[in-house]
């Protein structure tokens, strides 16, 4: 059930681990009122690192883009999934040894960077990563698929399904991962949310004691956050709608929920459940929907929701 708080989220927890696509911006454009409520947030004494699993760009290039959107951050600030892809591979793998990248030039820097020789050709290679890259084609995809059925290992940096955008869902490493699953028959291992190293790097980061995951994603941001054992807070500014959240399985719901990062800088008041009814302060759900569209409201429609799901 979604955990009440008297005062504002800022000021409970020391730190937020921020999701990028769908919280803060969609593709280059920022999102309403996210901008403030990180300043808000950090003025209060929070912390803040971004999180993103989104392989195709280096943290510095992500913070140069978070700074032109008004939010200040370094590339210090800033954790990626390429960055956890390198990791995995320097535990797993010589220095030196050759790589075969389907993903942006960010990545393949990023690898090189971390000691690795990045390829585009399925030519001896040792291992296969895999992060989002719009350009990537079907001659990427074959390179790909060769070098995995010679037995190369085989990272993803996420398996995000989708990925937003303000004209709506556009396919995400998960939809070109999937092609490859198909054609091979392997699956790779995954780095990304919902799996722990992400947060467990971002949580060191920043020394948080006691950090606060907020996400648009059920399936990443919140399975991750649930599965690492830390709170989270949801938005509703990039995949998720309304009725996904409603419809969430227990281990895809959230701490909180709010219709935008001004939840981030706010208190959330308890929903009690009566019935068939719901009300938080003065919102009310029930069987024929909810009384307004205030985030109120929005916390006695998921109290309802999951109560008469029976999970």
């Amino acid at each position: 059930m979604l955990k009440p708080s008297s005062a504002p989220l800022h000021e409970v927890y020391d730190a937020a681990l921020l999701d990028l696509d769908g919280v803060l911006y969609l593709d280059s454009e920022p999102i309403a009122q996210a901008a403030g409520a990180v300043e808000t947030a950090r003025a209060g004494g929070m912390r803040t690192a971004f999180v993103t699993n989104n392989s195709s760009r280096r943290a510095s290039t992500v913070a140069e883009h978070l700074s032109e959107l008004g939010i200040a951050a370094t590339a210090q600030d800033v954790v990626t999934s390429s960055q956890a892809v390198v990791s995995l591979l320097q535990r797993r793998l010589p220095s030196g040894a050759t790589v075969l990248v389907v993903g942006s030039d960010g990545l393949a820097d990023e690898l090189a960077e971390g000691g690795f020789v990045p390829v585009r050709e399925a030519r001896g290679v040792a291992a296969v990563v895999q992060g989002l890259e719009p350009r990537t084609a079907w001659t990427d995809l074959a390179e790909a698929a060769v070098a995995i059925a010679a037995g190369a290992l085989w990272v993803a940096g996420n398996t995000d399904s989708t990925f937003p955008s303000p004209r709506g869902l556009l396919p995400g490493n998960g939809a070109m991962v999937q092609a490859l699953v198909h054609t091979t028959g392997r699956r790779p291992v995954v780095v990304g949310k919902p799996e722990p190293e992400l947060f467990r790097a971002s949580v060191a980061r920043v020394g948080a004691e006691r950090p606060l995951v907020v996400g648009d994603r059920l399936d990443t941001d919140i399975a991750g956050a649930n599965r690492a054992g830390l709170p989270s807070l949801l938005v509703l500014t990039g995949v998720t709608t309304r009725e996904d959240l409603l419809a969430a399985p227990p281990d895809h719901r959230p701490t909180y929920v709010s219709s935008d990062l001004r939840g981030l800088v706010t208190a959330h008041p308890d929903a009690v459940v009566s019935g068939d009814t719901a009300r938080c302060r003065e919102a009310t759900a029930g069987p024929d929907g909810a009384s307004d569209d205030s985030d109120d409201a929005l916390r006695a429609m998921c109290s309802l929701a999951w109560v008469r799901s029976g999970s």
